[in-house]
């Protein structure tokens, strides 16, 4: 960018004095960095265009590091981008964690103010809907639209999506397994601390917005865990219809512990997760259900003007509610080999029907191992990728539901 030394080589003093008069340009270290050279008649005889600085208004601005997390104004009106510094275990540095954070211009009224909403993208680095949804909210939502609070992170574990990995390749931490973290943990497990103690205590909802990765693939889904309380079970299941998903999940919260919905649901807040592609793209459907689903949520709660949308209108029936609690519908591998599914995911099977099938290429002359559907139900999951190591989930059955 330039500064005073390097726009002396190209013009004279006076053009100089009148760039900075015109623009009022040069102010100080953060502006300097939202200036773009712009091109104006610096009236010499020959008529040269000369660049000059300009400061853009309608940039937005470059977001604060914060290197100390308890600083951060959650109150401060109208809407602000962080880098949430947190240091590195190894080196001299720091993982610099995007947030946002919207506080409504928009007065909150009489009655029960909104409950507050939390959105997370990049729990896992290499699942991308969330991210790119949940980053394109931050620059999309408008404060003076806005009544309450948003609290928007779109890559919670940043050290991951850089690397396009599931878990931190600076700790070897999956994300979605340290809640409720550690302040003296590794990085993983204070990002972890940080929205436990931070983020969960503003908010009344919290959003965490997943695929499938390279684990497998799942139809477009919002999810939770079985809920004992029947008051949040029923408004999780409210919210969870709004992203007008073709299925909703309830899985099995014994698959696996420190999970992020685990610490929200049990602190008794509003929990959705979901599952919006697979195969580290962009899945566009995924990705607009999951965008307009946060709108929604908004919607719901009186914190953005509108109807509620219907994000799928070419699917008239509300979303089917299927559940998969045990750990026995979560099928593992029963050997290393090559993966051929037999039926489409979103498929209704029933027991005993051909899933797919298990290839040793050790032994080409030898017969596939079937594997065939343990109960009947929806396939809700099937392995994404043809190499299948053994005691990795093949797939998952679900069964349909009432609440």
């Amino acid at each position: 960018m330039a500064d005073d030394s390097s726009i002396g080589r190209n013009l004279d003093q006076t053009h100089i004095g009148r760039a900075r008069r015109l623009r009022g340009i040069l102010r100080t270290p953060v502006q300097t960095r939202r200036l773009e050279h712009q091109h104006f008649d610096g009236g010499d005889p020959h008529g040269v265009l000369y660049s000059v600085i300009r400061n853009q208004e309608d940039k937005p601005p470059v977001p604060t590091i914060i290197y100390d997390p308890s600083r951060i104004d959650f109150d401060k009106p109208g809407k602000h981008h962080y880098q949430v510094a947190f240091h590195l275990d190894s080196t001299w540095g720091y993982s610099l964690v995007p947030l946002t954070v919207v506080n409504g211009r928009r007065p909150l009224g009489s009655g029960s103010p909104p409950p507050g909403v939390a959105a997370f993208g990049g729990t896992h680095g290499n699942e991308w809907e969330g991210q790119v949804a949940v980053k394109r909210l931050c620059a999309d939502l408008d404060a003076e639209q806005i009544r309450g609070r948003v609290i928007l992170m779109p890559q919670l574990s940043e050290s991951a999506c850089v690397a396009n990995t599931r878990s931190s390749p600076l700790d070897g931490v999956n994300m979605n397994r340290a809640f409720p973290g550690n302040p003296r943990g590794t990085i993983s497990y204070r990002i972890a601390h940080f929205v436990k103690t931070q983020i969960f205590p503003r908010v009344g909802v919290v959003l965490d917005i997943h695929s499938g990765g390279k684990e497998g693939a799942f139809p477009i889904c919002t999810s939770f865990h079985p809920i004992p309380d029947p008051v949040q079970r029923a408004e999780i299941y409210r919210v969870a219809q709004l992203f007008d998903t073709p299925i909703i999940l309830i899985y099995s919260s014994q698959m696996a512990s420190g999970l992020l919905t685990d610490e929200a649901e049990a602190e008794g807040k509003i929990t959705i997760g979901g599952e919006f592609g697979a195969g580290e793209s962009v899945n566009l459907a995924g990705t607009r259900h999951a965008y307009e689903g946060i709108r929604n949520v908004l919607r719901h709660y009186g914190m953005l003007e509108g109807e509620i949308v219907k994000i799928d209108p070419s699917r008239p029936t509300p979303p089917k509610l299927v559940a998969a609690p045990n750990l026995d519908d979560y099928v593992p591998c029963p050997a290393d080999g090559i993966w051929e599914p037999t039926v489409e995911l979103g498929a209704v099977v029933v027991k005993g029907e051909l899933i797919g099938r298990l290839h040793d290429f050790s032994d080409h002359s030898s017969a596939a191992r079937e594997i065939r559907a343990h109960r009947s139900g929806i396939v809700a999951m099937m392995r994404l990728g043809a190499v299948a190591r053994k005691g990795v989930t093949l797939y998952v059955i679900a069964e349909e539901t009432a609440l």
